[in-house]
């Protein structure tokens, strides 16, 4: 039976003489705003599962503490939606054991979901009856208690498994390397400052357009950001495009073709049309461009990065989307550059068999 932390009295008993590793998940809501609603912290501290209350008045403070002391591992599974719900709550990490990275570098794939890591290991099946629960309102129900406490009870369990399966293999250094790589992500927790590398629909676009396009992406980002609302119900991607590549004159105009986008109101609608119809400063062209779509000689060469990267992966053992995305092999041929996603073990597994395949 999990313990329901509301106060902080029970907190600070809670945690007190907390053990060197600590089973750690979150449950948040993240339907209508732009940054994860905390709804509860899901503890296991030598077998004792605990739920914190985050809508309560309890002061973080002290978890934060202990999330932050290196002397300590918290263990999570496909942590860094967590990670960005925790800090909502002004509680990062020192040190992570994620084991759905460790599952990949243990050889039992990419990707794999809690439920079916705990089946494969420890001989489990678990319900994931409540994965859509609405956890912000209390109380909650008997099910989504059991559900909240499940998702910590395996996790020092299939930690110890994986562990000694992830230094069998020899990956121990790679996994600790992987896991404080995401543990940095999410830190730094820096907006995009290239948005428009993603909306290749623009790539014939001629510079300014661009320089538009990244302007207008960036005031979107911020904007989304500081009124707490998504992204896509301030401005989606189409009428981003839209308004760029013919921009609105008035606030009449632009007002009749955004109809629909449900957080973008006069205020933000005003901000939107100076930063649609400001002239760009010099310093606004400085960005790389939006990648075209490879061409049939580009292609080829990905073809044969890919390749390396499949042989690599199968002397290795590991799944070829942890070694390396297409993504990255695209971003290394657009612009010769080394992707820095792919620096640490990363870079002296594939830099020299890679960059070897690039155009001269």
């Amino acid at each position: 039976m999990a313990d329901w932390i509301a106060r902080n009295d029970a907190l600070h008993r809670l945690l007190d003489a907390a053990p060197a590793a600590i089973g750690l998940d979150t449950e948040f809501m993240r339907t209508d705003t732009f940054h994860p609603r905390l709804a509860l912290v899901q503890v296991e501290l030598d077998a004792r599962i605990a739920l914190i209350d985050p809508t309560a008045e309890v002061d973080p403070q002290p978890l934060a503490a202990l999330l932050a002391d290196p002397a300590r591992t918290c263990v999570m599974h496909s942590a860094s939606e967590d990670l960005e719900a925790l800090a909502t709550w002004s509680c990062t990490l020192a040190r992570l054991f994620d084991t759905q990275i460790a599952a990949a570098f243990a050889g039992l794939g990419a990707g794999l979901g809690y439920q079916k890591l705990v089946r494969e290991l420890l001989g489990i099946e678990l319900e994931k009856a409540e994965t859509r629960s609405d956890w912000l309102r209390r109380p909650l129900s008997e099910q989504q208690l059991e559900y909240a406490a499940l998702d910590v009870a395996h996790l020092l369990p299939l930690q110890a498994e994986l562990a000694a399966r992830v230094e069998q293999r020899g990956y121990g250094a790679w996994l600790a390397e992987d896991c404080a790589s995401l543990l940095e992500r999410a830190r730094r927790r820096e907006p995009d400052p290239e948005p428009q590398l993603g909306l290749r629909g623009a790539a014939d676009w001629p510079r300014e357009r661009q320089a538009l396009l990244r302007r207008v992406l960036r005031w979107r980002d911020a904007t989304a950001r500081a009124i707490d609302r998504p992204r896509s119900w301030l401005l989606d991607d189409a009428h981003a495009l839209d308004l760029c590549a013919r921009p609105p004159q008035t606030a009449a105009e632009l007002a009749e073709r955004t109809r629909g986008q449900r957080a973008l109101r006069s205020a933000q609608r005003d901000d939107l049309l100076a930063v649609l119809n400001e002239p760009l400063a010099a310093d606004e062209f400085e960005f790389p461009p939006i990648p075209r779509a490879p061409d049939a000689r580009e292609k080829k060469i990905i073809a044969a990065m890919k390749e390396v990267v499949t042989a690599r992966a199968a002397e290795l053992g590991l799944p070829e989307g942890l070694l390396c995305a297409r993504r990255h092999l695209e971003s290394l041929l657009a612009t010769a550059r080394w992707p820095a996603a792919l620096d640490g073990w990363r870079r002296a597994v594939l830099h020299d068999s890679l960059v070897r395949l690039l155009p001269n």
